[in-house]
C-alpha cells in the first residue's frame, strides 16, 4: 500500500513561478539598495540559498529527482549570487 504524501504536489510548474517570483522581488529589493545593485543582488540571493536548503531538508525532498524542488532553486540561486558577485 502506498503512503500519500503529506505535503501536495504541485510539480515543476509551482517552483518556476515560485522562482520567477522570488527573483523578481530580489531584483527589486537590490535595486533601491544603498550598496550597489550586483552586491545586494549577489547577498539577497545567498540568503535564498540557505533558505531553499532548509526548506528542502524539512519537507524531504529529493535533491535533483524527476521534478524540481527547493534544492534545485538553491542551485539556481547559487549560480546567480556568483555571477552577481564576480560582476559588481
Amino acid at each position: 500500500m502506498q503512503k500519500t504524501p503529506d505535503i501536495p504536489y504541485f510539480g515543476s510548474t509551482y517552483a518556476l513561478t515560485r522562482f520567477i517570483v522570488r527573483l523578481a522581488i530580489f531584483g527589486a529589493f537590490a535595486a533601491f539598495s544603498q550598496n550597489g545593485f550586483g552586491r545586494a543582488l549577489a547577498n539577497l540571493l545567498i540568503l535564498a540559498v540557505v533558505y531553499c536548503v532548509i526548506a528542502a531538508a524539512i519537507r524531504r525532498e529529493q535533491a535533483f529527482g524527476p521534478a524540481l524542488t527547493h534544492f534545485d532553486e538553491a542551485a539556481a540561486y547559487a549560480v546567480i549570487a556568483v555571477l552577481a558577485a564576480s560582476v559588481s
